[in-house]
């Protein structure tokens, strides 16, 4: 036997081709509150009595349960009555609204936004650019303008990214010791999860999300309340607009937004504005050096194509950008889970 023949070709086609199917039968089962249901109620139901709840089919619902249980989102127990399902433990803590490290919000942003460019993904590819105008019908020139669209889509996006930040921000802060940093500035913090997540760990810090106006307005209405007395707001475009005076600045997920030229720009005027002695910290997901990997970096990285005018890039691409705004002794930790850090000193 030949040593093509050796290999499973069909069943990873077959595996990698159902990715999609795989997801939309997730999103869809949070978007319709099945989880949230299933938690709520306490103890296993049926599909009838699940459909009935939520306003579906029988038959639609029967089936999307059944893929949950395949998928060991769901459980299933069958009993004289029939099949009756209750949520397992990955679905309560990650899939219902109700848990402090809920994935639900950035499951719907991926579901109904980020799906839309990537139906256009060929055309990225042909042309290296975001597809906003294909998706949205609205100009790509400027990523994060589409990106906010709406009130209804910022929040949208703010959310998803705290929950993201609800789940690994706590690794990536305590990746290096911060504590000598008392004074911190987020630059483009949006919701504040990051932020909650360093004071906690670092209590005698405190930190300034700098945003663009609409943005911090919508953050202190929905996300961050006046009591948390240790995370303060300053408004601006850190492209445009001055960058105050700080022991450390924190870019997560910023820098894989921009071609290497707006990187540049960006960390040589938060350098100029750095306390001697004081820092940057990066965190991102990094790429392997012969960027073989991690796959979900490599997904990402095309994400950033049809979204955004960045990349995802390897620690020594970062490391360069750094050297190139004046940072020096730049230190490097993957985590091993989704982002990982990079920190440079002035």
């Amino acid at each position: 036997m030949g040593a093509t023949e050796d290999l499973d070709y069909p069943q990873i086609i077959v595996q990698y081709s159902s990715g999609f199917l795989i997801s939309k039968v997730m999103f869809t089962a949070c978007e319709l509150g099945v989880f949230d249901l299933l938690l709520e109620s306490g103890e296993p139901l049926s599909s009838d009595a699940i459909a009935a709840c939520l306003g579906t089919s029988t038959t639609g619902m029967e089936r999307l349960l059944d893929a949950c249980v395949g998928l060991k989102l769901l459980a299933v127990e069958m009993t004289q009555e029939g099949a009756l399902y209750r949520n397992t433990e990955i679905s309560n803590i990650y899939l219902t609204k109700s848990s402090p490290k809920s994935q639900y919000h950035i499951m719907m942003y991926y579901s109904n936004t980020v799906y839309l460019c990537w139906q256009h993904l060929t055309d990225a590819v042909r042309e290296g650019r975001n597809q906003y105008e294909r998706a949205f019908c609205i100009s790509s020139k400027d990523p994060f303008g589409a990106m906010y669209r709406s009130e209804e889509e910022m929040l949208k996006f703010m959310a998803g990214q705290n929950s993201v930040w609800s789940i690994c921000g706590r690794d990536v802060l305590a990746a290096f010791d911060l504590s000598p940093f008392t004074q911190i500035y987020d630059l483009g913090g949006g919701g504040g999860a990051l932020a909650r997540e360093c004071v906690s760990l670092y209590p005698n810090s405190t930190v300034t999300i700098y945003d663009l106006p609409k943005v911090v307005q919508v953050a202190k209405e929905q996300f961050v309340s006046p009591e948390e007395r240790q995370i303060a707001f300053h408004e601006g475009d850190f492209f445009k607009d001055s960058i105050p005076e700080a022991e450390l600045y924190i870019l997560s997920k910023i820098l894989h937004d921009w071609d290497d030229d707006r990187c540049k720009l960006l960390l040589t005027r938060v350098y100029k504005a750095c306390k001697p002695g004081g820092g940057v910290l990066l965190v991102e997901s990094l790429l392997n050096e012969d960027k073989s990997g991690p796959l979900e970096t490599q997904l990402y990285s095309m994400n950033m194509l049809v979204q955004t005018e960045g990349k995802e890039r390897t620690a020594a691409e970062y490391s360069k950008l750094l050297e190139a705004a004046g940072f020096g002794v730049i230190q490097v930790k993957r985590t091993g889970k989704l982002y990982d850090a990079v920190l440079g000193r002035k």
